[in-house]
């Protein structure tokens, strides 16, 4: 996969920004100790310009680098080289694959620049690098109940799984350590063997492991110790200071305008606390830097100023009509990619809930003869491991499957009701006291497992709304079971309101709950489609997303309000149909289910 980023629209801007920012990092390199990296002169004028530098990274590498669900490069290296790209003026492409293929391609020269590599001494006999763009933290993980380890010297004899081409790999290989390596591709690859009960350890980046547990749901996997903290940044094949110079330039200029720390924070966020000495060090000679570099473009900060700001404008109305466009598209295709392989998925996902039940039932009856051959035999192979060891695995793995397989299930119904098409008949006249009752008994078992205290009040003299009773039914259903969902304890409560104000013309639905709250910066982003704070526990981010586009087909308003610790509101608002003379009236009551 390649991208390009081209060359500033004004090239006459980033041409004179470079050669300031080169005197500046001439400046901070004369100032700051030696660290051992390559250290090209700033002022060293490219001799490459006009041709295009190809740039390799990680294909599988989040957050620092990444093909996303499109098979665009993205994450924190990517927007750090498009970035130094568009302030030098100079352009890119980007190419991601496999770790140890990037690495041979840089060797052959097939590639100008790593934009991702760990220091050592052994490969700075080889290669070039730049200053470090971030420090990373390298871990050993294991699985739950695994004995830890604190260094390297004791993986001795032990099965380790590395990424192949890793700076860990090569650690491992020149220290001797002893360890049986296990080499995959990915940090992925490593982390899933490992979770499967495969080796006994996976040395992997700290950062990119916790990110890929979670997002493959990887639960029985923890951090066991942390022995290295590497520098990371831009390398190339030794000799090549022409093109390191540019890149060590440009990235002088983003840490001294701020943009690196901004593009740093929004990937990565802060390091350990007590690791930021060194970084206070060079934040004071950036400090310095800036205001040089401030006092040098004073007389064009003007015009610099209405060019950004009109090439801003532009750029957002062209991001956001594009933006629009493909979203349009993609819930286009995505209604009849839906339609078409939901019964393909939920046929083996169907035999898969029937047989492995089936096969935990048979693995337990026959787990006594095996106990036996066992202790009459002592230990023997099964599925290519001791029977000591698999006979615990193999009921977790079941159940894990099991899980796994509801969570398909799962998945694939809401992705059905998020594909839907809207109900063409909305004219029905409905009373939201009856569809609000209905949707309680419908999930009333959920409801008595999570709380004691469940309230309802259906207020009298509410005016009907018209619509489809059964969409506006799972809009209901889907505010309750949020709600159960936030519940901290079986003493926290949830209450459920019907009520109208004469004269405004609108029906009214209040759920609240006494939870754990959601966050400001959440709030905004309950009803995009995917979006979870639950995704962990099985949650797939499109009930919100659901409830909301039936709530607008409505004509009606989803608002939510809630503070951490202090739960969560959600305001169901509809249109009242007009008044009828033959429309009953409700008594207002108030109802809590037995315990």
């Amino acid at each position: 996969m390649t991208v390009t980023s081209s060359a500033s629209p004004f090239p006459g801007v980033p041409r004179l920004m470079a050669w300031l920012a080169a005197i500046l990092v001439l400046a901070g390199l004369v100032a700051a100790p030696a660290t051992g990296w390559g250290q090209p002169s700033a002022g060293v004028a490219p001799d490459n310009a006009g041709r295009v530098i190809v740039i390799g990274g990680d294909h599988y590498h989040p957050p620092y680098e990444f093909l996303d669900e499109d098979g665009r490069p993205a994450g924190y290296n990517v927007e750090l080289t498009r970035a130094i790209a568009e302030v030098m003026g100079i352009e890119v492409r980007i190419e991601l694959g496999p770790w140890s293929e990037m690495r041979r391609q840089l060797e052959n020269g097939e590639i100008d620049v790593l934009q991702g590599m760990s220091y050592s001494e052994s490969r700075a006999e080889h290669y070039d690098f730049a200053p470090p763009h971030a420090i990373v933290h390298q871990s050993i993980f294991a699985r739950r109940g695994t004995p830890p380890v604190a260094r390297l010297e004791e993986l001795r004899g032990k099965e380790v799984i590395v990424q192949r081409g890793d700076i860990m790999q090569d650690l491992l290989i020149e220290r001797e350590v002893g360890a049986e390596l296990f080499p995959t591709d990915t940090h992925a690859d490593a982390l899933r063997s490992l979770a499967a009960g495969q080796h006994d350890y996976a040395l992997v980046a700290n950062l990119p492991a916790l990110y890929l547990s979670r997002e493959l749901g990887l639960t029985n996997l923890v951090p066991v110790a942390r022995p290295f903290s590497l520098r990371y940044g831009y390398a190339v094949k030794e000799g090549n200071a022409d093109v390191l110079a540019q890149f060590s330039e440009g990235l002088a200029i983003l840490k001294n305008t701020g943009r690196h720390q901004a593009i740093y924070d929004k990937w990565l966020g802060p390091l350990e606390q007590g690791e930021g000495l060194p970084w206070k060090r060079l934040g004071l000679i950036g400090a310095i830097a800036s205001a040089l570099l401030l006092l040098i473009l004073g007389g064009i900060v003007i015009w610099n100023r209405l060019l950004k700001r009109e090439v801003a404008s532009r750029t957002e109305e062209l991001r956001q009509q594009q933006q629009q466009l493909i979203q349009a598209d993609k819930m286009s295709s995505l209604g009849v990619l839906v339609s078409g392989v939901a019964h393909e998925i939920n046929n083996p996902s169907g035999l898969l809930l029937l047989n492995l039940p089936v096969l935990g039932e048979a693995y337990d009856d026959a787990r006594p003869i095996l106990e036996a051959h066992y202790r009459q035999h002592g230990d023997f192979p099964l599925g290519g491991l001791p029977y000591s060891r698999m006979r615990d695995e193999i009921p977790a793995m079941l159940d894990e499957m099991l899980e796994g397989t509801q969570r398909i299930k799962r998945i694939v119904g809401d992705l059905k009701d998020f594909a839907r098409q809207g109900s063409a008949d909305l004219g029905e006249r409905l009373d939201l006291n009856e569809v609000a009752s209905t949707a309680v008994r419908l999930v009333d078992n959920s409801i008595r497992k999570a709380t004691d205290r469940f309230e309802t009040r259906y207020a009298e003299a509410l005016p009907a709304v018209q619509g489809n009773g059964q969409r506006i039914e799972q809009v209901v259903i889907n505010l309750v079971l949020n709600a159960c969902q936030a519940l901290e304890g079986r003493d926290q409560g949830i209450r459920l309101t019907t009520r109208h104000l004469p004269g405004d013309g609108t029906v009214t639905l209040e759920v609240r709950d006494e939870g754990r709250g959601i966050a400001p910066e959440v709030l905004s982003r309950l009803t995009d489609p995917f979006f979870t704070t639950r995704r962990e526990c099985g949650g797939t981010g499109l009930g919100l997303s659901v409830s909301a586009g039936i709530v607008r087909e409505h004509q009606g308003q989803l608002a939510f309000d809630s503070r951490p610790g202090e739960g969560t509101t959600v305001t169901l608002t509809l249109p009242a149909a007009p008044v009828r003379d033959d429309v009953p009236t409700t008594d207002t009551t108030w109802t809590q289910a037995d315990r």
